[in-house]
């Protein structure tokens, strides 16, 4: 029984690690898309759907992925301010 409480601990970690690298990679392509948008684009029509970048990002400050400091700078930046 104790190994079974082990082996099930040991999936919860790896669970948990997992949710967690998903994560980071979110965090991370949300700071290259927002890196992108500041980047001055030559006279081309803006592509990207500014309220699903919006909700994407409200998304992850909600979840705790984005610091209230990193959201705030991010929509910032989508919104061109």
């Amino acid at each position: 029984m104790l190994v079974a409480g082990m082996k099930a601990g040991e999936a919860r970690a790896q669970q948990q690690y997992q949710a967690q690298a998903q994560q980071q990679a979110a965090v991370e392509q949300a700071r290259q898309e927002g890196a992108a948008q500041a980047q001055p684009q030559a006279a081309a029509p803006a592509t990207t759907d500014v309220t699903a970048e919006l909700t994407k990002l409200a998304e992850l400050h909600k979840s705790g992925v984005l610091t209230d400091e990193e959201f705030a700078a991010m929509k910032k930046k989508l919104l061109g301010l």
